[in-house]
């Protein structure tokens, strides 16, 4: 079905009336029975729920410090007034291992892990009749937090249910994005080059690692798949031991093993303390964890410290690369300052609190970074794109440059070997021609005049093709521009005019370069004549010239009828012209002489817009003697 605009604005109205009409009911529900949140309760240590030793807690407030020797803890809640038809408990966060939740005596759940993610979301249904009843919690733990973290919140089951169930759920959305963003990545590596293949390959372990931390440490699958728990513990570690080395070898391979190979020393580093940490969970697990203690303090405690540094070191190195300009360091810099203050902070208050603290911006300030990461590989991959279209041009233009060598170095050849040849029969035929011309009249007087004529333009091609064949010039003098030009317009003025044309001379006194006067004269006037001859009605040629550092730069710029880019790229060809009874051959030497004098010309030029010719020539010293070495 074709998507009108129209059909995307009924449809774009009709999902706004829905969230509208789902957030008027949602709202009507809670007024209609709001919820009650429960922020103080009483809390007592051990296993003995007798009527003594009870202290009053406030959630707000800071939760008691877990004495050191005790491992469990009582919880007394009183239950409020009932007045939900279908009353509900939830509590969004329990610290415990084991966990048994009483309504007076009655036991209505019990929880016991048998591994290390003491992080509980509880949703459990009341009774109408449990008003004014005590609430019993029991929890024991290995670690150092217990109890119930936050508020406690009682409503209608319906309301409440959904708070539940979305607990921890846009983790597993999020992680399970960033697993299908790794596979793609990995798969794509295979197309690319090999330093590209490793670059991406480490970027694919840091999503990866990522998407299985995000999955594993969110309490939704403790929750409602605790069955899953020991592999999702296993595969938590397993993720947090290949990020940390797979982070600093991806920024090694960006920017360097650093000063000092300090970068991949510490990647190093960290992959035998990855190592040496596997083989500490293995033995804890083939010893059914009873080294679950030991294994937490390497794996947590120790590995807590090594982020904080890893995460210092990097932005370090990030900070000196960024004020060096690196624009790969500045997108880093923003990716992955952004993830690291995010986990030092987090990583810092997680010791204040002495762990009672669960991580939960670290995965956001995540995703800037590898957006971050993908930015740079992208800018890479365009990058080598872009140098590869820029050596297929330069190679083009050395094949071109190649062909033109060659055609050349014939050219050169042929007219060496028989410029001369032909010239010598030329010169008498045409003074042959002239003696008989002087003695005919009419049709025959026309006739010779035609062959002189044609003899006389065979004569310059056989010039231009000695000039071509022999550059190399007898008199190198230091030649005044400003000079040479005075004189270039003199000759061609006249011709300009003839053509409904204007010369316009803009050159500096004090320019000098390395010549020939003939030949560079020779060149110019070719190049100056094709504008001329470019004229339609009335035309400008603008002469200019300056210079820049050790360079002169000389400008030839009319609003003739210009070329279009096919006919610019031929321009010094052999036999190519626009010109009716063209040869080439002017322009042709043209380039063979500026080549001598050790300077470039390029042309520019737009159909019915003009054309300019630029030539650049080195920069001479000036000289008391114009005809000197």
């Amino acid at each position: 079905m074709r998507l009108t605009f129209k059909n995307i604005v009924n449809i774009a109205v009709a999902l706004i009336l829905i969230f509208i009409t789902g957030g008027y009911m949602h709202a009507s529900a809670a007024g209609s029975n709001p919820v009650h949140e429960i922020t103080k309760w009483q809390m007592k240590w051990g296993d003995d729920r007798g009527p003594a030793d009870w202290m009053d807690v406030d959630s707000l407030q800071n939760t008691p410090k877990m004495p050191i020797g005790v491992s469990s803890a009582w919880t007394r809640i009183p239950l409020p007034e009932m007045t939900w038809s279908s009353p509900s408990m939830y509590i969004n966060t329990l610290y415990a291992l084991h966990a048994k939740v009483y309504v007076e005596d009655h036991l209505i759940f019990e929880s016991n892990r048998g591994y290390i993610k003491d992080n509980y979301s509880l949703f459990f249904p009341l009774s109408t009749k449990d008003q004014g009843k005590f609430l019993y919690i029991w929890t024991e733990t290995l670690q150092d937090r217990i109890g119930i973290k936050n508020t406690v919140i009682i409503g209608e089951h319906d309301f409440l249910i959904h708070d539940y169930i979305k607990n921890g759920l846009i983790d597993i959305i999020l992680g399970s994005a960033f697993l299908f963003v790794a596979l793609i990545l990995f798969v794509c590596g295979f197309f690319l080059s090999k330093e590209h293949f490793t670059i991406s390959s480490g970027l694919a372990v840091v999503i990866a690692s990522t998407g299985v931390l995000s999955i594993t440490y969110s309490p939704f699958i403790y929750t409602f798949y605790s069955y899953l728990g020991p592999i999702s513990i296993m595969f938590l570690d397993f993720a947090l031991l290949a990020l940390l080395p797979s982070l600093t070898f991806l920024f090694e391979k960006i920017f360097g093993p650093g000063k000092f190979f300090i970068i991949r020393r510490f990647r190093k580093f960290q992959v035998l303390y990855s190592v040496f940490c596997l083989i500490c969970m293995f033995i804890n697990l083939l010893s059914g964890n009873q080294f679950v203690e030991l294994y937490y303090f390497v794996s947590t405690r120790i590995i807590g410290f090594i982020m904080i540094f890893q995460f210092v070191l990097l932005i370090s190195c990030v900070i000196i690369f960024s004020v060096r300009r690196n624009k790969d360091a500045i997108i880093f810099a923003i990716g992955f300052g952004t993830a690291a203050l995010t986990g030092v902070l987090e990583l810092i208050w997680y010791f204040v609190r002495d762990g009672n603290y669960d991580l939960s911006y670290w995965k956001w300030a995540l995703v800037v970074f590898i957006l971050s990461l993908i930015v740079i590989l992208g800018r890479r991959l365009a990058l080598d794109h872009n140098q590869i279209v820029k050596y297929s041009k330069e190679l083009e233009l050395f094949n071109n440059e190649l062909q033109r060598s060659e055609k050349v170095q014939i050219i050169s050849e042929l007219a060496a070997s028989v410029a001369h040849e032909v010239r010598n029969p030329l010169q008498v035929t045409r003074g042959f021609l002239q003696l008989l011309s002087e003695k005919s009249n009419g049709d025959e007087k026309k006739y010779m005049t035609m062959a002189l004529s044609e003899l006389d333009r065979a004569s310059n091609i056989i010039t231009d093709f000695l000039t071509f064949a022999k550059p190399e010039f007898e008199q190198v003098s230091v030649l005044n521009v400003f000079d040479e030009f005075k004189h270039i317009e003199s000759i061609l003025l006249p011709l300009c005019h003839l053509n409904n044309g204007k010369m316009i001379l803009d050159v500096k006194n004090d320019l000098w370069i390395k010549g020939n006067s003939s030949k560079f004269k020779q060149a110019l006037i070719n190049i100056i004549k094709n504008s001329i001859e470019a004229f339609h009605d009335e035309g400008t040629i603008h002469i200019s010239a300056h210079g820049k550092g050790n360079k002169v730069f000389i400008h030839v710029k009319d609003n003739g009828e210009g070329m279009n880019p096919e006919a610019l790229l031929r321009l010094g060809e052999p036999y190519f012209s626009q010109k009716n009874k063209g040869t080439g051959l002017g322009l042709m030497v043209t380039f063979r002489i500026i080549e001598v004098m050790q300077g470039e010309v390029t042309f520019r030029s737009k159909k019915g817009a003009g054309t300019e010719a630029i030539i650049m020539l080195p920069l001479a010293a000036p000289s008391e003697d114009p005809h000197s070495l």
